[in-house]
């Protein structure tokens, strides 16, 4: 049982309503665990307590409106704080704000911003700094991943979608250090929304001077636990301890190097020889290093699926796509190739979200997805005929690069021509190369990932709506769009969840994705480091982490 989506979402109930490369000099800074090397002792003495990391691959942006992955977040949660911040228990908590009320009608929520709340350059941080952030959150220039999160707020999407002015957005400074933010309707899960680093606020003064303060170590400004003292692009960043801080005293580390090393066998080579303090394990070593003794193992809400392009052939054909799907042996991908004891997935949402009753949604809505060869074959055989095709046209899976990405699309490959009789080529290009093309429709078949930004199912279910920028599959369907914007708008919980559960099933029935594995996070840590947090919704913690 996930205790934290059960905590979270028994708040909700009360409340009523509430997503790669390196030099080959990465990481070689860490001095080594040599007791009879006096010289980099000193050296480790001289900087502190610094915690050596690996971040996969260069942050998308450390503008936070726009880097909305995982790349990102590990870096702008730890430089950056919002209103809120998840705690140790995954719950949100005061951060920037000290404080805040809430109307009678559970729509405007006013923030008190701390006194000593400032930014790294000593600017104070104020209200006008969330309204500007907030602001080109939604602002449809931004072309923002995120934007979709501010809808919740009054005149929100109206103006994202170009409908309306950043004048109608319901944010506005109250004064230098009180914030208020209008809502559409009652939303019990606002204080966790504001949590994702898409609300961080953004330095007005500093941000107007320059618009690209964000993109290098010398103009980049922060108001979290840390601030960023060098980046080297595509191969490390150093952060720092932020003595502006407004809760420095808790900040127990000095420093944390960041590698940027895409390969999880060289990520656990530099864990080895001690150029990092954590590793993932590698896939082809899991059976061996999976029940080790300093194996962390947590919970992580998201899903690793595959996305069709509906728009190119052969996946116009509904059949055709849920040919592709069943032909999946999600159980044997997470038994032989990742290893990593995940769960194989049958469904879309994650499980461990329980509705008002107490039921779990995984459980509710059941097995969606379930591998099945001979029922795969029927159906490409009915799809086929259907298009008229003699012969399938030419199928090309697209992944990120990645030794775990190349060995699930391997599987799939091997699978496809064993369960279909179908020839699968493969092509792989460099995550933002990837990223750009998949939101640009130029995939036929691709992989992708969702972590969820906060604790609720229509988190992952809204991202399939018409024109949603994490729709990425060209599909659109006029009752799934009802569907979710009615359970953006209930109030009655029960009626929220029907709404939830039949989207989902109807997200199966029409299959523009399909499901192969829910995340959990594995890692194994050196004896000397504590306290770090690794939130289910994909944001790691740094502030409380330490280091012998």
């Amino acid at each position: 049982m996930r205790k934290w989506l059960v905590v979270l979402m028994a708040i909700l109930t009360v409340l009523m309503l509430a997503a790669c490369t390196a030099n080959e000099d990465a990481g070689e800074e860490k001095p080594k665990e040599d007791g009879n090397d006096a010289e980099a002792t000193e050296e480790k003495s001289d900087d502190g307590k610094v915690l050596y990391m690996n971040n996969g691959s260069e942050p998308t942006s450390l503008n936070p409106p726009v880097g909305f992955d995982s790349v990102s977040w590990n870096v702008l949660n730890n430089l950056m704080e919002g209103l809120t911040r998840l705690g140790e228990d995954d719950q949100p908590q005061e951060a920037i704000a000290e404080s805040w009320d809430i109307s009678e009608d559970q729509k405007t929520y006013t923030f008190h911003i701390r006194e000593n709340a400032n930014w790294s350059n000593g600017d104070p941080v104020t209200a006008e700094d969330f309204v500007y952030a907030w602001k080109q959150l939604l602002n449809p220039e931004t072309a923002s991943p995120a934007a979709f999160l501010g809808y919740f707020i009054e005149g929100g999407e109206a103006y994202n979608n170009g409908e309306g002015s950043a004048d109608d957005v319901g944010v506005k400074a109250v004064d230098e250090k009180t914030f208020e933010v209008t809502l559409n309707a009652p939303t019990g899960f606002f204080l966790h929304v504001i949590s994702n680093p898409a609300f961080f606020p953004v330095n007005a003064k500093v941000a107007e001077e320059n618009p690209e303060w964000y993109a290098e170590a010398d103009s980049f400004v922060s108001n979290g636990p840390f601030k960023l003292e060098s980046w080297a692009h595509d191969s490390e960043m150093m952060m720092v301890k932020n003595d502006q801080y407004w809760d420095a005293e808790t900040v127990k580390l000095d420093k944390v190097h960041w590698a940027m090393v895409n390969e999880t066998n060289t990520e656990y080579q530099m864990f080895e020889s001690g150029d990092l303090d954590m590793t993932s394990i590698p896939s082809d070593m899991a059976d061996q290093l999976i029940d080790g003794d300093n194996v962390v193992i947590e919970d992580q809400a998201g899903l690793y699926f595959y996305r069709f392009n509906v728009n190119e052939e052969p996946f116009q054909n509904e059949k055709i796509r849920k040919a592709f799907a069943l032909a999946i042996n999600q159980q044997d991908i997470v038994d032989f190739v990742t290893k990593n004891k995940e769960e194989p997935a049958t469904g879309f949402v994650s499980p461990g979200f329980k509705d008002p009753s107490g039921k779990d949604f995984r459980e509710v809505n059941g097995d969606l997805v379930k591998f099945d060869s001979e029922k795969a074959k029927k159906l490409l055989e009915e799809g086929m005929k259907e298009e008229g095709y003699d012969e399938l046209p030419e199928v090309v899976l697209s992944y990120n690069t990645s030794e775990d990405h190349k060995a699930i699309a391997e599987t799939m490959q091997s699978m496809y021509k064993d369960n279909l009789g179908v020839e699968v080529s493969l092509e792989n290009t460099e995550w933002n190369v990837f990223l750009e093309d998949q939101k640009g429709l130029k995939h036929q078949l691709s992989r992708s990932s969702f972590l969820f930004d906060y604790g609720d199912p229509v988190n992952f279910l809204e991202s399939f709506i018409t024109d949603s920028t994490m729709n990425r599959t060209g599909w659109s369907n006029k009752e799934y769009d009802e569907l979710i914007a009615n359970a953006k708008s209930e109030t009655d919980e029960a009626k929220r969840w029907e709404y939830m559960e039949k989207a989902e099933k109807l997200l199966a029935e029409k299959m523009p994705i399909f499901p192969i594995h829910y995340y959990n996070q594995v890692f194994i840590y050196s004896e000397d480091v504590s306290g770090i947090v690794r939130h289910p919704v994909g944001y790691v913690e740094l502030k409380w982490a330490d280091k012998q």
